[in-house]
């Protein structure tokens, strides 16, 4: 890994925290704006500000091209062939997204077209038979997927990983911290792995999204919207394909498998957001557990001494969870 090629990280970063400010102004005079509901003021908040990440972390990946081609004689052209795929995955599931943020969340897409939509979105990993056919199955041992592989299983990779990665969502900072720390987890995986172009691309992600946070933490100023949700999750799914680590990224994954069962629990119609009180503390929006903000609630009031749970005590929770998960399978694997 060149130490030039690490200036493609501050680029995505920079372009990311210098345009944010002018996507809040530019929300706000338009009317893309929601409401934060664990606000007691009711006040308005810019929506889709992961159309900015987007922006910073492509940047930072077509400057990875840049510098690959002009000062290092092109790199590999396979590897240029697979960053193209996965930005064009990337893109398709932002599009998604925007169409998603433009109809609103109450409305959206039905849970029918957005699945057959991110199948679509999948397409250009399949078309490049993207990522490892061969497996170990259970009770059948080393098998070679074959088509069933590329046509099947990778784009309910894609499909999986982008709408459970939405479901985990609804408090500020919550999307783009769990990114940051995903995005970091698989850097770190696929630099073991030896495969440093993918932590490139990772790294640029996860400094856009860092960017982003300062923006969307506790209180936030803008909100990230599907488009954000869609394009992190595309962005995993499509690094654990390429990277040929899907076992390492799917236990990554295990908080929002968990997320995932328990809205399913609650037929996904329950929703994420606590119970406001007028002291901005939160309590349990139901009497059974739909989601792991609802389980975090529960823990923060067992645990702390004045059993008042704010909006940002959650999201501190949860990333824990998260970090704790990506730190055991890391040493388990390595």
């Amino acid at each position: 890994m060149e130490p030039l090629l690490l200036i493609t990280i501050f680029i995505s970063f920079f372009c990311t925290y210098l345009l944010m400010p002018y996507w809040i102004k530019g929300a706000h005079r338009n009317g893309l704006v929601g409401r934060d509901v664990h606000k007691l003021s009711g006040e308005t908040i810019a929506e889709g500000g992961g159309l900015i990440v987007l922006c910073g972390t492509t940047l930072g990946i077509l400057l990875y091209i840049a510098i690959n081609t002009f000062v290092f004689n092109g790199g590999d052209p396979s590897i240029l062939i697979q960053i193209f795929a996965l930005l064009s995955v990337l893109f398709l599931a932002s599009l998604i997204g925007i169409v998603d943020d433009l109809l609103g969340w109450k409305k959206g897409l039905t849970k029918t077209m957005r699945i057959l939509a991110m199948f679509f979105a999948a397409i250009p990993l399949v078309v490049i038979n993207a990522g490892n056919s061969s497996a170990i199955i259970p009770l059948f041992g080393f098998m070679n997927l074959g088509l069933i592989y590329s046509l099947l299983i990778l784009p309910i990779g894609i499909v999986g990983a982008t709408t459970t990665y939405n479901f985990l969502a609804g408090y500020n900072g919550l999307e783009s911290s769990q990114g940051i720390i995903i995005m970091i987890g698989l850097a770190i995986t696929t630099y073991l792995t030896g495969n440093n172009w993918l932590t490139i691309i990772a790294l640029c992600m996860a400094a856009s999204l860092f960017a982003f946070y300062i923006f969307n933490k506790y209180p936030a100023k803008v909100f990230p919207g599907d488009i954000l949700t869609y394009s992190v999750g595309a962005m995993i799914a499509g690094i654990a394909i390429l990277g040929d680590i899907e076992r390492i990224a799917i236990l990554f994954f295990i908080p929002y498998i968990l997320e995932t069962i328990l809205k399913l629990r609650g037929k996904l119609k329950k929703e994420s957001f606590g119970r406001l009180n007028s002291d901005r503390s939160l309590d349990q929006p139901y009497e059974k557990i739909y989601g792991l903000e609802h389980l975090a609630i529960k823990i923060l009031k067992t645990l702390k001494p004045s059993k008042k749970v704010y909006e940002q005590d959650v999201v501190r929770l949860i990333n824990l969870f998260q970090i704790l998960i990506i730190a055991i399978v890391l040493l388990i694997f390595f």
